[in-house]
């Protein structure tokens, strides 16, 4: 009986391994070895047709953190990151809250808000370009009916990444409020009728139940706002190109500049193991954390 017990263990594990082994060989061809194989890069210098590449150890990581492009590039990501995520989070909400009420054309009303979301990216950066183009722009011949000087949005450091800013929210929320409206549709309306029978207004409503139900999907939100905000490229290429004097350049255009336009790619290489930790210290603090405090259980 033993043995019986033990071959069905060993047939039921086998099982299961089948099962995950299509899983297992993506991420294992897609995931992990490009994660090992760029962790490798990082460690060995850059190599020319005179000069192989060697190991190097650290020194890529070091001279990194020595460049004063790097405190700048991570400034505009950590702004450009406080601002899209929360924004676009809270536009979101705003949006479903009234795509999901009772409206006229409610119908018209969702598919307005979705619209941006449809749109390729360099789409949309090339309309913003439109907008944004001094003297010529949309923006500008609005200022300019108010007696208001052209700006040159995207050409000075004061308002260059914030005009980028600006694309992403209007690109991402209309998305994020998918999410919204699939969860408001999951609440049961008796709970707002039990809300009304105690007494709650609807701002209590709002914040003691509604947004309380919701947190499993604005976590799920934040998350991919999150990765959203350290992977944008498509923009910068049309709009700023990272300028000017780096002012609107972020972590994944500064990753791309120097594996394709510097050729230096241990350090790219050295800068997207930086990005994967970081987001994997998020991850796990999301899932060790948050999670126990936003599902119910």
């Amino acid at each position: 009986m033993e043995q019986l017990a033990t071959y069905h263990r060993r047939r039921q594990a086998l099982y299961g391994w089948l099962l995950v082994s299509p899983a297992l060989i993506l991420l294992t061809l897609f995931a992990l070895s490009p994660t090992v194989a760029t962790f490798w890069a990082s460690l060995h210098s850059r190599g020319t047709i005179r000069r192989p590449s060697a190991f190097s150890g650290w020194d890529n990581y070091a001279d990194l953190i020595a460049d004063p492009s790097f405190a700048t590039v991570v400034g505009n990501n950590l702004l450009y990151a406080g601002v899209t995520i929360p924004a676009s989070i809270v536009i979101a909400l705003a949006m479903a809250l009234w795509a999901n009420a009772k409206i006229p054309l409610r119908g018209v009303v969702r598919g307005a808000f979705f619209t941006p979301t449809m749109l390729p990216m360099i789409a949309a950066a090339n309309i913003w370009l439109f907008f944004y183009t001094p003297g010529l722009g949309v923006i500008d011949a609005v200022t300019g009916l108010f007696g208001l000087p052209p700006v040159n949005w995207l050409g000075q450091p004061q308002t260059a990444l914030w005009a980028v800013i600006v694309v992403t929210v209007w690109k991402e929320a209309g998305f994020f409020m998918i999410f919204y409206l699939a969860a408001l549709q999951t609440i049961p309306p008796d709970l707002r009728e039990a809300a009304a029978v105690e007494g709650a207004g609807r701002i209590t409503y709002t914040r003691r139940v509604l947004l309380p139900l919701l947190m499993p999907t604005t976590a799920f939100i934040f998350i991919n706002a999150l990765i959203n905000s350290v992977k944008l490229i498509d923009h910068l290429f049309i709009l700023t190109k990272g300028g000017p004097n780096n002012a609107s350049k972020l972590v994944l255009y500064w990753v791309w500049e120097m594996a394709f336009a510097y050729f230096d790619a241990p350090r790219a290489a050295a800068m997207t193991v930086l990005v994967l930790l970081v987001l994997g210290l998020i991850a796990v603090f999301q899932f060790r954390v948050l999670d126990r405090r936003i599902h119910y259980r």
